[in-house]
């Protein structure tokens, strides 16, 4: 039995090893089994961005089984993000003090 992955977007802007996989060898990849590339994805992820096999959709009418996926986010963003979530709540403890005592 064959398993088709196919290279999400997420997962080359992730991880720069997958990028020049793409390059060079295409977005979509064989394998024996599941677990094969699974462990292909581990492989891929040592010392670089964090990428993983995901299954694709029931419903998806593509010739791929699975997905090389990623979660490709800005920290800095993200966080921004939450702070501004924080202050629309009205949640005033995660505003700075000084050190000894008033705000």
């Amino acid at each position: 039995m064959s398993v088709v992955v196919a290279i999400k977007p997420s997962a080359r802007k992730r991880n720069a090893k997958v990028g020049r996989l793409v390059f060079e060898d295409g977005p979509r990849h064989a394998f024996e089994s599941r677990a094969a590339a699974e462990r292909w994805a581990d492989d891929l992820s040592a010392g670089d961005g964090h990428v993983w096999v995901a299954s694709a959709h029931p419903r998806d009418d593509g010739d791929a089984d699975c997905y090389l996926v990623s979660r490709a986010t800005n920290a800095k963003l993200e966080a921004a993000y939450d702070k501004r979530r924080r202050r629309l709540r009205g949640d005033t403890g995660s505003e700075q003090e000084s050190l000894g005592g008033e705000p």
